[in-house]
């Protein structure tokens, strides 16, 4: 923000401001800080409009929508990935588009629309080469091997497989693991799933490596969700539980960045429209008496619209902080400052608390065969199942993915397995119509435990849930287990 106060930015036009902050901005994202970067790519996309802003608009849209893909805010960039395109279809410049077209396929590849990457994929491979092979930009052809295998494209996925390899490419980090996650793509797409494990692993340190310099967030992300899938589709359920731990611990990283950069953005729009009333209020000392008065009552109308949008915007951010965007039950930053205090509660009046981790059976199986969306609604139902049958006191949670997690004080771990035992027969006995699909007979797996004779610690606590919830998954799922006692165990 101390741009904006700087006497000597204030001088400068608003395109030659527009490059200046779009340079400090390169300059945060090379130290790997995206959070200040997006706030002053923002900034000085507000001072530069596409009348006086000689193309610096589209640059500020490409920059912008690569920062927020390494936050994970995919939807946003690619809105801007698109006002981009549309800004750069007439000028001469290959190399931004092809950024912006590589953006577009990273966007909807992560959003699960890979197919309709699979245009964009073909306007990258058209730019014509130059000496080193890879065309006008670097075409990143393990990013889009990527894409086309996750659209199903083996043959595509394949071609550009063999490119990567063949490139002379820089090595860097981000493109290691991508070739890895191809590679191993592509064996698991050819019916080889012990290859597609083995081209995982030659990446495992790296994407491990929290201090690798180079390394985004997003990348690794991806690699950990790989190495999930393939590692339970080939049996190895620690190992795609190991992995799956580590995916969702980049991903809370990472939507915590992101929702400081929402908060920045916020932010910035509010000094914004505090240096535009002090110009509207300088240019109205010029004018005749009656004029000012008409344009400072329109400036004060105007600015109270836009704090009031602010402050709407804000809480929406703050809601969105705390909520899970699809079933509207609180997420897992909200357990993370529940819990501990819950917990504590619970030991000071010397009452017992139960913790309960679930797990839709067979989930992935809904998911692949009959797609996300099916998907989505099943998520959707069991979060308003929860909803409808817990106490008041009671907090749940989507724990990521398919799980759920649930908080119940003043209740012991017999009393809440026998509730949970209740909620799964009535699970049992939904039968959904899903886009013409007919789907009964779902199941979940719990592992319960109480604070009763336990360390009253958190962590312990969750440990002790988890541990249950994988022992009634090994029993066959359809089950909820309650944690053996201390004494017992």
């Amino acid at each position: 923000m101390l741009p904006l106060r700087d006497e000597g930015l204030r001088v400068l036009k608003h395109e030659q401001r527009g490059v200046l902050l779009n340079t400090i901005a390169g300059c945060y994202s090379v130290v790997g800080d995206s959070e200040q970067a997006f706030a002053y790519m923002y900034q000085a996309l507000r001072d530069t409009g596409p009348a006086r802003g000689h193309g610096i608009d589209a640059v500020l849209y490409c920059n912008l929508s690569n920062e927020l893909l390494q936050l994970g805010d995919f939807e946003e960039a690619l809105r801007h990935v698109d006002q981009g395109l549309a800004r750069s279809a007439r000028m001469r410049n290959p190399f931004l588009r092809s950024v912006l077209w590589i953006n577009r396929v990273i966007c909807l590849t992560e959003m699960g629309r890979a197919a309709d990457a699979l245009p964009d994929i073909h306007e990258v491979l058209a730019l014509p080469p130059d000496p080193s092979g890879r065309g006008a930009n670097a075409k990143h052809f393990e990013t889009l091997a990527i894409a086309a295998l996750a659209a199903r494209d083996l043959a595509l996925g394949e071609r550009l497989v063999r490119l990567a390899l063949d490139s002379p490419g820089a090595g860097l980090p981000d493109e290691r693991v991508e070739l890895a996650i191809a590679r191993a793509l592509l064996a698991h797409g050819r019916g080889d799933p012990a290859a597609a494990l083995h081209a995982l692993h030659g990446a495992s340190a790296l994407a491990r490596d929290d201090a690798a310099e180079g390394l985004s967030l997003r990348v690794r992300c991806q690699y950990f969700h790989c190495a999930s899938v393939l590692h339970e589709q080939s049996g190895q359920a620690g190992a795609a539980l190991a992995a799956l731990r580590a995916w969702q611990r980049l991903h809370l990283l990472q939507a915590q960045r992101a929702s400081r950069a929402r908060y920045q953005a916020a932010a910035l729009q509010t000094e914004l429209l505090r240096l535009r009333q002090r110009l509207e209020e300088n240019d109205a000392k010029r004018r005749a008496t009656e004029r000012a008065r008409a344009a400072l009552a329109e400036a004060n109308a105007a600015l109270s619209r836009k704090v009031d949008e602010v402050q709407a915007l804000q809480q929406t951010l703050r809601e969105q902080a705390t909520r899970d965007a699809l079933t509207g039950l609180f997420n897992r930053r909200h357990l993370d400052d529940t819990l501990p205090a819950m917990v504590a509660l619970a030991r000071r009046e010397r009452q017992p608390m139960t913790i309960a981790i679930i797990d839709l059976d067979h989930f992935k199986s809904v998911n692949d065969r009959f797609g996300h969306d099916v998907g989505d609604q099943l998520l959707v139902a069991f979060g308003q199942l929860l909803g409808d049958s817990l106490r008041d006191s009671d907090v749940a949670c989507r724990y990521g993915g398919e799980e759920f997690c649930l908080l119940m004080p003043q209740t012991r771990a017999e009393a809440a397995q026998r509730k949970l035992e209740d909620l799964l027969q009535r699970w049992r006995r939904r039968v959904f119509e899903l886009d013409g699909l007919t789907l009964q007979g779902l199941s979940f797996s719990a592992g319960v435990v109480d604070s009763s004779g336990r360390p009253h610690a958190a962590a312990t606590l969750l440990k002790a849930a988890d541990q249950a919830l994988l022992a009634a998954k090994q029993l066959g799922r359809n089950r909820v287990l309650a944690a053996a006692t201390p004494a017992a165990a």
